[in-house]
């Protein structure tokens, strides 16, 4: 397995512990140590996918791992999120918000198993890859926001509610490009997805 594969695997596995550091009960600092996790594993997105191209190390396995390790940490992130509240004890992100954004990854993911069935590899297009990135960035501004107001000190009513109002907007935002970036996908590989229909 080449270096890029490795860091995509090793993201996968960063998962779980930004999970744990988000969710767990009470850990210390643990609303830091989740947004110092996924800022890391955002930069190694970034690496991995640079190295494979400038080395030419780029493989079919990469190609289809990568984007699934990209959707499987920010679905997380966003799942977390529901799970944790506002001042007011509604959720961070509103459910419906979280299954639209996980729904579009897992039928995405679904059209590359089924084009990999018929030899062919879907790679991800620049209009996917601005929003993974569009994602990452709300993502991290979001946990920027918990752990300001959990760990940082500004618990103000002020600040809850500009961060609640903020990340609901970001949440709506993250939601309508999903949508499209998703439809543009299935629409630019319409052929594949309607040929056994």
């Amino acid at each position: 397995m080449n270096l890029p594969n490795r860091l995509t695997v090793w993201r996968m596995g960063l998962t779980p512990v930004f999970v744990a550091a988000l969710l767990l009960p009470n850990p210390p600092w643990g609303k830091t140590v989740a947004l110092a996790i996924f800022i890391i594993a955002s930069i190694t997105d970034w690496y991995d996918g640079w190295l494979a191209r400038s080395r030419k190390l780029e493989t079919a396995f990469g190609a289809l791992l990568d984007p699934v390790a990209d959707k499987i940490l920010t679905c997380a992130a966003f799942i977390c999120f529901v799970e944790l509240r506002d001042q007011n004890g509604n959720a961070l992100i509103q459910a419906w918000m979280a299954l639209v954004i996980v729904s579009r990854d897992i039928l995405i993911t679904g059209l590359r198993l089924v084009a990999r069935e018929r030899g062919a590899v879907l790679q991800a297009e620049k209009f996917g890859k601005h929003k993974t990135a569009s994602q990452m960035i709300v993502i991290i501004l979001i946990l920027v926001g918990l752990a300001a107001r959990d760990e940082w000190g500004f618990n103000s009513a002020q600040f809850n509610a500009v961060f609640c109002t903020t990340a609901f907007w970001l949440g709506l935002a993250t939601v309508v490009l999903t949508v499209w970036s998703g439809w543009n996908f299935f629409w630019k590989n319409r052929e594949l997805v309607l040929r056994d229909a």
